[in-house]
């Protein structure tokens, strides 16, 4: 994939997790992870060599000069995308014109997903204790970060197993 290529990739789906992150009123801003993980996978497996973590880059730099706490919205999205790209490929999920493993890529996802759920949570609540934590936010997390990320994972595996798969990938450089 030519240089200017893999910029607009990554700049286009940077911006949508941008916009997804500041337009978006809370709480349904944090609904919307599930947008984040499907471009953050998308990202990933047209780009390949740390594609989520450039998209993830480009989200939270974005996000940070938007928002007041700068590091801090940065480091979520950033790690977020190394989450996704370490996962990706401990799950070995590769992008082929045949398709993606729709189980391994809801798994690897799943797990990247409940990761940063904590994380952010935690250092939310502990960290930087802007709001309290209690068992119910904490069940909720624990819950709702998984199955944000199998949604998401099914969802970006039949976007690249149905329409983009097609897209020539095979002649891209990494």
């Amino acid at each position: 994939m030519h240089k200017a290529e893999r910029l607009i990739i990554t700049a286009l789906f940077g911006s949508v997790i941008f916009v997804t992150r500041v337009f978006i009123p809370p709480p349904i801003d944090k609904l919307l992870i599930v947008v984040d993980a499907i471009f953050l996978v998308l990202g990933a497996l047209f780009l390949k060599k740390w594609g989520a973590t450039s998209v993830g880059a480009v989200g939270g730099v974005l996000t940070g000069l938007w928002r007041p706490a700068v590091p801090f919205s940065f480091a979520l999205v950033f790690i977020y995308g190394i989450l996704v790209d370490i996962l990706l490929v401990g799950f070995k999920v590769k992008a082929s014109s045949n398709g993606v493993d729709q189980n391994r890529l809801i798994v690897s996802l799943s797990i990247s997903t409940f990761l940063i759920a904590v994380i952010s949570y935690y250092s939310t609540t502990i960290g930087l204790n802007i709001i309290s934590a209690n068992l119910i936010l904490d069940i909720v997390v624990m819950f709702m970060g998984p199955l944000s990320g199998a949604v998401a994972g099914y969802a970006a595996a039949y976007l690249w197993n149905k329409y983009l798969r097609n897209i020539n990938i095979d002649n891209y450089e990494n």
